[in-house]
């Protein structure tokens, strides 16, 4: 979704204050759930998801009026919460290891089963930051400069970010990524 698109989006369930009105919140949230059950999937255990998710819409409905369509889209914002609620829950210690024969049933059915586990295995090496931008550019497909909305920080820091996990995952995996 462009800036603008957002925008509009944003401004149309927004009340003169600028806070998303009660009435809209869900029709606001709706097409970026799957975004984030998605993120929360990727970066937690299998269980703690949906938790993470309820956290993360609990903190967006309280903070709605803090929402600034100017510096991102509500996907990127939601994504954020979403994605600090993973980290919370996994300080918090409510985050175990996923066992290894449940990687495959998480990933999508591909012909090589084995070579998903062992990058599954591999992203949970990466450092923290690493893995978020890994999984928001890779597996949810956001482009960098959205990928800089929700990790807070410049473009070239997602390349660089991005390219180091690259790097480490290189080295891991012992073969090229491409």
């Amino acid at each position: 979704m462009e800036v603008d698109a957002a925008m509009r989006e944003a401004s149309s369930c927004a009340r003169p204050d600028g806070a998303i009105a009660g009435d809209d919140f869900a029709a606001w949230i709706a097409p970026h759930w799957p975004a984030m059950m998605a993120l929360a999937q990727r970066l937690g255990e299998r269980g703690h998801a949906d938790d993470a998710v309820q956290e993360a819409l609990a903190l967006a409905w309280r903070k709605r009026g803090q929402f600034d369509p100017s510096r991102g889209t509500p996907r990127a914002w939601l994504l954020a919460l979403t994605a600090d609620q993973c980290r919370r829950a996994y300080r918090r210690g409510t985050r175990t290891p996923i066992p290894v024969d449940d990687v495959g049933d998480r990933l999508a059915a591909t012909s090589d089963t084995a070579v998903d586990v062992d990058l599954q295995r591999a992203l949970t090496t990466l450092a923290p930051r690493q893995r978020l931008a890994v999984e928001l550019f890779y597996f949810l497909g956001l482009p960098v400069a959205e990928v800089a909305q929700v990790m807070d920080c410049a473009q070239g820091t997602v390349k660089s970010t991005l390219s180091d996990a690259r790097g480490a995952l290189r080295t891991i995996l012992g073969r090229d990524l491409g």
